[in-house]
């Protein structure tokens, strides 16, 4: 998508106030986040994944989980970072893209040939164990990267709209994009909604097979003005239902960790949860 890799702004944030109302389960191995919707309001046989952003299942993800569940939609959210995700407000001497490529103990890395098989696992679960037929994703800043697919390079491809950064940037040294990918569309994932994403690159974008729906923020130095036009070129190109809308005064994390005594940050996080909400309400029952 244009848009660049992940770097300090992916987190930095604010811990909302509210008690979550979901449970734990397990996807495979690994620990998960199940809210249910109310008894009676569930959408039949759809569901929606939760695939977080690199602070994994902290309160807010279990919140704004909730959140789906009371207007229809069973929602799993697993731990993509077994049990490694990044601290509310960063690594301390470790930069992102380090934590990407070796966790916080340098022996469990977050690539894709560990958390591809978390995002499957997922869906398999949701299939098989509740009985899903239509699953609809949402991705938040690393998780927006998970919802795409990459296709096989070959000389005819687009180049990447995120090209290496300079050196002087906190995501220097990057291993390949594709480390990061989680082919999901077609694993069984109908349609999408993305926040703030972050790494995806353009052929990713256009390989996509559903409908999606982003949020951006005004400032973003991960999805800037001509990354997200640069999308809005490849969406129209898919031939797919999309839809980007942006949102002014906030940046990059909104839509999960603003600060919610902030009423212009506030809104924007409402309104780009409604803007899931509508997209799936639309495209998935």
């Amino acid at each position: 998508m244009a848009s660049n890799p992940p770097a300090k702004c992916c987190t930095i944030g604010v811990k909302h106030e509210g008690t979550p109302s979901g449970k734990s389960v397990k996807v495979g191995q690994h620990e998960a986040y199940l809210a249910t919707p109310p008894e009676g309001k569930a959408h039949k046989d759809t569901a929606i994944l939760y695939l977080p952003d690199v602070l994994g299942i902290w309160q807010n993800a279990q919140l704004i989980a909730d959140q789906f569940a009371a207007n229809g939609y069973l929602t799993l959210v697993p731990d993509l970072f077994n049990g490694d995700p990044i601290p509310v407000n960063g690594l301390g001497g470790m930069d992102i893209m380090t934590w990407l490529k070796e966790g916080s103990d340098g022996k469990h890395p977050h690539t894709k040939e560990v958390v591809d098989p978390i995002v499957v696992e997922a869906i398999k679960v949701l299939k098989e164990e509740y009985g899903v037929k239509k699953i609809g994703a949402v991705g938040y800043c690393f998780g927006g990267k998970v919802l795409f697919p990459l296709p096989s390079p070959s000389p005819s491809s687009p180049a990447p709209l995120n090209p290496v950064p300079p050196s002087n940037l906190p995501y220097t040294n990057l291993p390949p994009p594709q480390q990061y990918v989680v082919r999901h569309y077609k694993d069984g994932i109908q349609v999408g909604f993305v926040a703030h994403p972050s790494f995806v690159e353009e052929d990713e974008l256009a390989a996509i097979t559903g409908p999606l729906s982003i949020a951006a923020a005004e400032t973003d130095q991960i999805f800037p003005a001509e990354k997200r036009h640069k999308s809005e070129v490849i969406l129209k190109d898919t031939k797919l239902p999309y839809q980007i809308n942006l949102y002014s005064g906030v940046s990059h994390g909104f839509a999960v960790r603003c600060d919610l005594s902030d009423k212009v940050q506030k809104w924007a996080k409402e309104q780009a949860f409604n803007q899931a909400v509508a997209w799936f309400d639309q495209h998935l029952v």
